[in-house]
């Protein structure tokens, strides 16, 4: 492995007990094939396809997980908001209002205390009206920028048209742009021509033969009834959807981002 490569891991959306259970499976050995030095994992569907607890998140943590990124679902389980703000390894979007528990970045360091910049956004079409992404991005990459050139963004977000937008508008700015919370991955990876990796969705992590992770008979009443309906996640085989990225520490740049797909035998 080079010295000035960062060979990250990044994990798609982990929803519940299936989802944990691969990241056990799959994560030494990805990180044996890969030379992995950084694993990021969204972790907003750990607790039973919603939310988060201090549980749930070191267990993941203790299966090689560094950072846990999250989006609109890690607020719901009240004991998330206490975790978010005693443990900087856990993030919720950075353009939620100040005032809200926890911190939307955290800076990551190696063995070489090599810093890296993880930033947690989250999209606001067809999700909640908070702050604007765009200008939070921004803000907190300046910051970032005086103590690293290495940034890595979770988007959190519904819409393609605003994940690629601000794929776009962060092109050489930061090392990535990765796409979470739709759970369906991308074929749309790549390097942005100023030297973002970016992909509008890596996918999840979770069971194969389910509505995003849940229940199939759960997921088809909702549609057909249109009232609330419990919903349960889903059990059997589980699929295993990641990205490695490999970036040059010194300037900043991806130089290449693969798809990982991996399926429960």
């Amino acid at each position: 492995m080079q010295d000035n490569i960062l060979n990250v891991l990044f994990i798609g959306d982990v929803v519940g007990r299936p989802g944990r259970r691969l990241l056990r499976e799959f994560i030494p050995p990805l990180k044996k094939e890969f030379s992995i030095d950084l694993v990021i994992a969204n972790g907003e569907n750990l607790a039973g396809g919603f939310g988060l607890t201090s549980e749930k998140a070191y267990e993941i943590i203790s299966y090689g997980v560094d950072v846990i990124t999250s989006g609109n679902h890690v607020w719901d389980k009240k004991e998330a908001l206490d975790l978010l703000e005693q443990d900087p390894r856990i993030l919720r979007p950075a353009n939620y209002p100040k005032r809200a528990p926890g911190r939307g970045v955290f800076l990551w360091k190696d063995s070489n205390e090599k810093p890296v910049g993880i930033l947690n956004l989250q999209g606001r079409i067809f999700m909640e009206p908070i702050d604007c992404p765009f200008e939070s991005a921004v803000r907190e990459i300046e910051i970032l920028k005086e103590k690293t050139s290495v940034i890595i963004v979770d988007f959190h977000g519904e819409a393609t048209s605003e994940k690629v937008a601000i794929g776009w508008f962060l092109d050489g700015k930061v090392s990535a742009v990765i796409g979470t919370h739709t759970h369906i991955p991308t074929a749309d990876e790549r390097i942005l021509p100023k030297g973002t990796a970016y992909i509008t969705d890596v996918g999840m992590v979770g069971a194969k033969d389910s509505v995003i992770g849940i229940k199939r008979e759960d997921a088809i009443t909702r549609f057909l009834y249109g009232i609330p309906h419990r919903f349960e996640i889903e059990k059997g085989k589980s699929i295993f959807w990641a990205v490695v990225i490999r970036i040059d520490r010194n300037t900043g740049k991806s130089v290449e981002i693969k798809r990982i797909f991996r399926e429960e035998i």
